[in-house]
């Protein structure tokens, strides 16, 4: 398969036109007339994942976070980015980034199908006109305390731990979600009336501020609530002719 074919069916499903406009997702390295027989999917362009695309003898590699971000002057081996771009460049490999185009289109969706949320609506609408399509979901489910909640979003993530915020035996049963790092959408899910939280991220003052507004959260990690992305966009490839590799990662962070 050429490159551009495949980049074709990864845009069926998540558009470059959802991408934030601060965002930088689409092929960042590499010619899309490259011939493309095996891919690597991974959650973050790290040297040790590009490292594992080159063993595999991967022609391509899709992430979901840039590995191009900010602007850049150069491209110098002795820059952290700079020599992932040249390694992948010296190796051959093609670089495609989906990002919050993944997340509105995708990750929104199906973090909240996970968790068993019904009568959904972005909690943060890309529109004005739609409340439909957006960053994270807001939604209700069958009444529950928070513990339990914490305790099925752990299974449902395939997580060691979560950390919570706001008393155990709350009774929970409107939810919202944010993949990722999603502090900035405590305003959004007070507004729309949630009783809890579930995204990654949350610092100490933030934690603090939900509390006084009575907003439970469970803070399940940057890495803990996406990393299903990989498995998903892995099943949905397997009905191209591609061998599909998913990445061998973990959470930068050890609990001691």
């Amino acid at each position: 398969m050429i490159c551009r074919e495949l980049i074709k069916h990864l845009e069926k499903i998540a558009p470059t036109s959802y991408a934030e406009h601060w965002d930088n997702v689409g092929l960042l390295v590499g010619e899309d007339t490259k011939e493309v027989k095996k891919v690597m999917i991974a959650l973050d362009p790290s040297t040790e994942v590009i490292k594992q695309a080159i063993e595999e003898q991967c022609d391509m590699l899709i992430t979901h976070h840039p590995l191009i971000f900010s602007p850049m002057k150069r491209i110098i081996g002795t820059d952290f980015i700079g020599k992932r771009i040249l390694t992948l460049m010296n190796h051959s490999i093609a670089y495609y980034a989906m990002h919050t185009n993944m997340d509105i289109a995708i990750m929104a969706d199906e973090s909240a199908r996970m968790i068993g949320l019904q009568e959904t609506k972005a909690l943060e609408p890309m529109k004005s006109d739609s409340d439909l399509i957006g960053i994270g979901r807001v939604g209700t489910i069958t009444a529950t305390s928070l513990y339990d909640l914490a305790v099925e979003v752990k299974k449902q993530f395939n997580l060691n731990d979560v950390r919570v915020v706001g008393k155990l035996d709350q009774r929970i049963e409107k939810v919202a979600i944010s993949t990722g790092s999603g502090e900035d959408f405590i305003a959004n899910a007070i507004e729309m009336g949630a009783d809890v939280l579930i995204t990654g991220d949350i610092r100490h003052h933030k934690a603090l501020d939900a509390m006084e507004e009575n907003l439970c959260i469970i803070d399940a990690g940057h890495y803990g609530t996406e990393r299903f992305m990989v498995e998903w966009l892995k099943t949905y490839l397997q009905d191209t002719k591609l061998t599909i590799v998913a990445a061998k990662e973990q959470s930068p962070f050890k609990i001691v």
